[in-house]
């Protein structure tokens, strides 16, 4: 009978002071909870007691916390995205709108024929860019929804390239450019999309015209089972372009800055390149800044027709 008393003291001791630490670490929980409701910080709770089932709980709650964590950032990187967005988004088609008025504003004041046809031509060239530029933020914005999807189909790479490639002639001639082409004479299909493996062809030229001062080279060849479009131009100031940005959304060279272009185009093609599961690279070697596109070839198919 003794020896069952001081057993059921024991266990009634051991009881108590389990509870008592239960009862200590719930209100360490709290006293936790509380602060991180009251404070901005990255501190999660921790447990003082070997409970295992308490542990779980406590790990469930920081779980809790670090998904809420995750939504709060993303909704802050979100709203300054966005902040960004519009910024440049007004920048960009400010800049010809205000052009646009100072031309219309000439050709008002004007009464010379000679002058006036000037100045119509030169609002008709700030449309078109004003044209261009809504164009690309058109595309852009498209290529924001996760649930755009590009109609996919055989296409002859070959011939979007030569065609995009020579529709710029007049862009070439008022440069004083004449580019050098090495283009393969051969049947190139790929899967694709038309218009997106265009306007990525567009973007890349464009951006070559820009930047480029005196040389643009490109060539379309096969290696192995990749196609590859290579185009790359000379550089006046190499060190104004950061060619880990290159791809950015916004990003603009230095050189580039003045221009009407809305720093959306390789960030465009890239969108699109990757979407058809293709590839594209940029680098700057010997003063030369180089984009390569590479898609996988698509076997022949003698049945196939070509839209």
């Amino acid at each position: 009978m003794i020896l069952w008393a001081v057993l059921s003291t024991v266990l009634a001791v051991g009881l108590i002071f389990i509870l008592l630490m239960y009862r200590r670490q719930v209100k360490n929980t709290c006293r936790q909870l509380e602060f991180l409701k009251e404070n901005q910080t990255n501190l999660r709770l921790t447990v003082t007691v070997p409970f295992k089932q308490f542990e779980k709980l406590v790990d469930s709650i920081n779980q809790v916390l670090d998904m809420s964590q995750e939504i709060k950032d993303n909704a802050r990187k979100n709203e300054e995205y966005l902040k960004e967005t519009i910024t440049n988004l007004s920048h960009d088609i400010r800049t010809p709108l205000t052009s646009l008025d100072g031309y219309f504003q000439l050709l008002a004041q004007s009464d010379s024929e000679e002058e006036q046809r000037h100045y119509i031509e030169v609002i008709q060239s700030r449309i078109s860019s004003l044209k261009d530029i809504l164009e690309e933020l058109f595309t852009y914005t498209k290529l924001q929804n996760e649930q755009y999807e590009l109609k996919m189909e055989t296409v002859d790479f070959g011939k979007c390239v030569y065609d995009t490639v020579f529709s710029f002639y007049d862009e070439f001639q008022t440069k004083g450019l004449e580019p050098e082409i090495d283009f393969c004479e051969e049947n190139i299909l790929i899967e694709g999309n038309t218009e997106a493996i265009r306007r990525i062809l567009q973007n890349i030229i464009k951006n070559a015209l820009v930047h480029g001062s005196q040389k643009i080279r490109m060539k379309l060849f096969s290696e192995n089972n990749d196609i590859i479009f290579l185009c790359e131009n000379d550089l006046e100031n190499p060190g104004d372009i950061d060619i880990k940005k290159i791809f950015s959304k916004f990003y603009k060279a230095d050189t580039a800055r003045t221009s009407n272009t809305t720093g959306l185009g390789l960030s465009i093609a890239k969108s699109l390149v990757e979407r058809m599961d293709g590839t594209i690279i940029a680098e700057i070697e010997n003063d030369m800044f180089l984009i390569r596109v590479m898609f996988f070839r698509k076997k022949h198919n003698k049945n196939l027709i070509i839209r």
